[in-house]
């Protein structure tokens, strides 16, 4: 079996899978609506376009007024479904899954590649600091009471980005950047952002819960504008890593041999690096700091179907949404909802140890 046919069939069976954890999450809470239920649901819920009208008008040079067509939008099937449970899963819990199916995917994603191009398997996406970046961009603005473009999110964003750029050009030097030295660099920024986080703790007051529920990890209050968001910038830098695979595998030889190999190794790198920091940037923005997917997913996945970057990525990617969406169902599933950075940290620490304990551990 080829490469492309591994990857295909891997990636529609996990497809398969989350599609699956989706519908049974968006059943379970403190109203507990049957699978069946909740995928007619999610059928009835599926806009298609059924028709096109003319409905008011555009004026035109030259031409005056012209109807301007719009298309009607309907239900991919005619269900008839309770509406309580529908008002229930599309408005209440579909938002906060499919945002933990986003942030699990992107957090997964990050963890191959950082993993990939520091050759360590216990890297994960924080290495170089854009997770403590965000968090002393949310938390200033939280204790502080800041007013920046797209609110927390935006300055957790932006931080992570400056952060993660930092970090790059202290660890450059005359055009290259050793993954030693930028270990190292990411490790030192991340001291020191931690102590910027603790000083901001201490001045908190009233806020110190928010501050702390959100440097847990959170899902609750997920939005549709926020799926939306992280759905329209995920696709594009997920794009770009997934056609640079094959880089990635040639840098696990070593720089020198990948750049015998033909490879543009601190190009590379570079864009390897930038985009996976604005892959994890984008999901620590609207989760908060949520530990162990990018890190057990990936070696997990690895265990199973190899170092191959081009197997590796989608399928690592894919489990990361399904685990996520899991421990999230756990997290809000008892009697007083948890953040699921805690549940992700009680399940993900566990099981990293058994790996550790009964299998070697297999490098990138």
């Amino acid at each position: 079996m080829n490469v492309r046919t591994r990857a295909t069939t891997w990636a529609l069976g996990l497809t398969a899978l989350l599609a699956l954890v989706v519908v049974v999450s968006a059943g379970i809470g403190h109203v507990t609506i049957p699978p069946r239920t909740v995928a007619l649901i999610l059928l009835d819920a599926i806009p298609v376009p059924v028709g096109i009208s003319l409905s008011g008008a555009v004026v035109l040079p030259m031409l005056g007024a012209v109807p301007a067509p719009s298309v009607e939008l309907g239900s991919l099937v005619s269900l008839s479904v309770p509406e309580t449970a529908q008002i229930i899963v599309v408005s209440v819990r579909l938002p906060r899954i499919l945002l933990a199916a986003l942030v699990g995917f992107a957090l997964a994603t990050a963890g191959v590649v950082m993993q990939g191009f520091f050759r360590n398997p216990m890297a994960d996406p924080s290495i170089i600091g854009v997770s403590s970046g965000a968090a002393v961009g949310a938390v200033a603005t939280i204790v502080l009471g800041l007013s920046v473009p797209f609110g927390l999110q935006g300055a957790a964003f932006g931080s992570a980005i400056v952060t993660a750029f930092v970090v790059y050009m202290l660890a450059t030097e005359g055009g290259r950047t050793p993954v030693a030295t930028l270990l190292l660099a990411g490790v030192a920024v991340q001291t020191f952002l931690g102590a910027v986080i603790s000083f901001l703790l201490l001045q908190s007051g009233e806020s110190l819960r928010q501050v702390v529920f959100w440097l847990m990890g959170h899902l609750s209050g997920a939005t549709w504008d926020e799926v939306v968001m992280v759905a329209l910038v995920l696709p594009l830098p997920f794009a770009v890593l997934l056609a640079h695979t094959r880089d990635l595998n040639v840098l696990l030889l070593g720089e020198e041999d990948a750049h015998a190999l033909g490879i543009e190794v601190e190009r590379t790198k570079q864009l390897l690096l930038a985009t996976a920091s604005i892959v994890t940037a984008t999901a620590v923005a609207v989760s908060g700091v949520i530990g162990f997917v990018g890190l057990v997913v990936p070696h997990m996945i690895r265990l199973v179907v190899g170092p191959d970057h081009r197997i590796l990525l989608p399928a690592s990617a894919l489990t990361g949404a399904s685990f996520l969406v899991v421990t999230d169902t756990i997290a809000r599933s008892g009697a007083a909802e948890v953040p699921v950075g805690v549940v992700t940290a009680a399940l993900g620490a566990p099981f990293f140890l058994y790996l550790l304990r009964t299998r070697e551990v297999r490098s990138p």
